[in-house]
């Protein structure tokens, strides 16, 4: 197995961790924001699903965008890439500001387009900053990526308690929907400025990230030589890395060895994306919560994704087996019948608590099995096998959004 420990006297682990924890709240944050103002979206587009259709709409340009980078991956700047990512993120946050101000709050099917076509610069943004943050990641500690991971989840955890707040801070005023709404979205625009400077000036030159870069220069990486030159490091492409990339095992081959964590993630993505967000906005029924159920129902299932994040720190509850982690994600799918039933016969008490379930074990195993899979590769083997295993992450999620409207089966649409 490759030494992944740096020496004690390299510094920055502590910054490394808190920067990777907002770097991965920012992947998501936008994204997050659109998916936790569905209650105003539903009001403003009720003939639409918004729930369904924008995920639906952000998905393909987020699979097809990062299918391309993943084949691609070793000849592209990892620099430019992540900073393009939360660039558009930025901009394309701002753009929801700006067009809700522009149509002052009014519906319509231009409106929905529009948001239409933000959901898909979002899913450009998540293919470019997720893939290539997961990648980077990968040939460093396993702490950075499970806090990267953990600041993803807590984007949905942190938004959902900003949304309550700002929904009831304008509950009983004119047009408080609509005010909770820009507040929010105007939050998470300043939040996604200060991931690109985080990325641009502060990641780069902590002298931790600054080691594992180098190492996996002088293993041939040649993603890295933008980040290390904002870092203050020249390096060169010789025939010094000659040999190691020589070595570099292929997509093909990394893919065949680490098949089973791939269709893990798909798995585990797929399940929670045909019940979250679709299922748990639109076809839970009328409950003594009335508007807030839905918010509710999403709040708990964030809250507990972000706390499973952090269960695999406790290395005796952390599953390591292959085998073990597979027949996990498998007995996850008897949460499909138990949300059929929960929501024709169930309380909303019961509903709660399965939500917090199917957040608690999507967080929890995310992070088992990306935490795993790169272990004993090569630096510039793990970037390769982060962005395939993201891949098969938003393959997941693409077709969990799509078993999603199996649920309006027998519902007139």
């Amino acid at each position: 197995m490759v030494d992944n420990e740096p020496s004690p006297r390299v510094e920055g682990k502590f910054a490394a961790i808190v920067v990777c924890w907002l770097l991965g709240n920012g992947c998501l944050f936008s994204w997050n924001s659109m998916l936790t103002i569905e209650d105003y979206y539903v009001e403003l587009f009720p003939k639409y699903h918004p729930s369904r259709v924008l995920t639906l709409v952000y998905q393909p340009f987020a699979v097809g965008t990062l299918a391309i980078l993943a084949y691609k991956e070793a000849k592209i700047n990892t620099r430019i890439r992540n900073l393009f990512g939360y660039t558009l993120f930025f901009i394309a946050t701002l753009l929801v500001l700006v067009l809700d101000l522009a149509t002052s709050g009014r519906g319509g099917i231009g409106t929905f387009i529009g948001i239409c076509i933000i959901s898909g610069a979002f899913g450009i943004a998540d293919a470019h900053a997720q893939g290539g943050m997961v990648g980077d990641l990968s040939y460093m500690l396993p702490e950075f990526i499970q806090s990267f991971l953990a600041g993803a989840a807590a984007s949905g955890a942190l938004t959902s308690c900003l949304r309550l707040i700002t929904k009831a801070a304008f509950e009983n005023s004119k047009d408080g929907l609509r005010k909770g709404a820009i507040l929010f979205f105007a939050i998470s625009t300043f939040f996604e400025l200060l991931c690109v400077l985080l990325y641009a000036f502060v990641f780069p030159k902590l002298p931790i990230i600054k080691y594992y870069r180098s190492k996996a220069a002088s293993e041939g990486s040649k993603t890295v030589t933008g980040d290390l030159a904002a870092g203050g490091i020249q390096t060169s492409h010789t025939g010094d890395n000659a040999e190691a990339k020589q070595e570099r095992k292929g997509k093909k081959q990394l893919l065949y060895e680490n098949i089973d964590y791939a269709l893990d993630l798909f798995l585990i993505y797929a399940l929670t994306l045909s019940i979250f967000p679709g299922f748990l906005s639109e076809d839970t029924g009328k409950h003594s919560l009335g508007t807030w159920y839905a918010l509710v129902l999403i709040t708990m299932y964030n809250v507990f994704d972000l706390i499973g994040r952090y269960v695999p720190l406790l290395k005796m509850v952390k599953l390591e087996s292959r085998k073990l982690i597979t027949i996990a994600i498998l007995c996850r799918f008897l949460l499909v019948p138990a949300f059929y039933f929960t929501a024709k016969y169930g309380d909303q008490g019961w509903m709660i608590l399965l939500t917090s379930f199917l957040g608690l074990t999507n967080g929890y195993l995310t992070v088992c099995v990306l935490t795993s899979a790169p272990k004993g590769y090569k630096g510039p083997e793990q970037n390769a096998l982060g962005n395939l295993l993201v891949l098969f992450l938003l393959g997941g999620i693409f077709a969990g959004v799509t078993l999603d409207w199996l649920w309006l089966i027998g519902k007139g649409w």
